[in-house]
């Protein structure tokens, strides 16, 4: 393979109870990249349209990647990519990760598809590295794995993709406001109270369990996060405004994606899902924020070859 271009999808992480642990992946957002092989070794981004993002090879978390996997891979050519946002960086829809796990993907390809779904994950957490300052796994993960996924363990990292229940249907609203994921994290406890982070763990599994065994009212039951919400819903605006109008209008849950200030809703089936957008539109039409709003199934598949040769 000399050329692809790939769709690699936005994604939700955290999902309310599973913070830094859970994520699963968005079937209609994301980002578009090509890859191209050169005779030249190294690499280079020759377009990026739809946000302002480096075109320094050491900085863009794309290039980064490619580039070091060129190198641990010993390979005899170099690669040259464009990159096209379909979201804006700092959604909490996982922008940087959509970028990184893209680029581990589509260099894995032009390798000659050498490296595990793992490793890819490995190679794009680099890239969340590069972007943010950490190697946190739960957007990258669900990008290159598709549906959802469980980080079981980071040391050594440890990846459990999730069945999808076939009904289960995403709404998203993002408002157009800033939350830096630094800010997000500074504003959590240092210490929760043991009786909370049972909760807590018992919500992850019972989530889990509602996945594998198709039980809406256990995944309902299950989508409630007591130990991080409460402290970042503050960064965004109206956030219990949107979250009590998905939930009266039938969505199973509601909460924040990723970092923020994405607010996502989990709903059963197209016509549930069409009463929760409408009631979220609602619900902050008139808050003087500008905002997009979205409805889509999960992305069972992950990162997605839309041409090649």
């Amino acid at each position: 393979m000399n050329y692809l271009k790939v769709f690699s999808p936005a994604t939700v992480a955290n999902v309310s109870c599973g913070f830094d642990s859970l994520g699963f992946a968005v079937d209609t957002v994301g980002d578009e990249m090509t890859f191209t092989k050169t005779a030249s070794k190294g690499v280079k981004i020759t377009n990026i349209t739809g946000a302002k993002l480096s075109y320094n090879v050491d900085e863009n978390a794309a290039s980064a990647v490619v580039q070091k996997m060129l190198i641990e891979a010993k390979a005899d050519f170099g690669v040259e990519l464009t990159i096209s946002k379909g979201y804006s960086p700092g959604s909490g829809l996982g922008s940087s990760a959509a970028s990184a796990a893209g680029a581990a993907f589509g260099a894995n390809q032009l390798l000659g598809n050498i490296y595990s779904e793992l490793k890819l994950v490995k190679f794009a957490m680099y890239g969340e590295e590069v972007a943010c300052g950490s190697q946190i796994a739960d957007n990258v993960a669900a990008a290159i794995y598709g549906g959802f996924v469980l980080i079981r363990s980071y040391d050594p990292l440890e990846i459990v993709k999730l069945p999808v229940p076939k009904e289960l249907r995403l709404v998203a609203i993002h408002p157009q406001v800033e939350v830096k994921t630094k800010d997000a994290r500074e504003v959590l406890p240092k210490q929760i109270d043991l009786k909370d982070a049972i909760t807590q763990w018992a919500n992850v599994g019972g989530l889990i369990s509602g996945l594998y065994a198709n039980d809406y009212k256990l995944i309902s039951n299950s989508l409630v996060d007591i130990i991080v919400e409460p402290y970042r819903k503050k960064l965004i605006p109206y956030f219990d405004n949107v979250k009590n109008a998905a939930l009266k209008s039938g969505a199973l849950g509601a909460g924040i994606s990723g970092s923020g200030p994405t607010i996502f809703a989990l709903c059963k089936g197209d016509k549930s899902a069409s009463d929760v957008h409408s009631a979220i539109n609602e619900s902050y039409k008139n808050k003087g924020i500008e905002y997009t709003l979205f409805t889509s199934k999960i992305n069972n598949q992950g990162i997605k070859i839309l041409e090649s040769n």
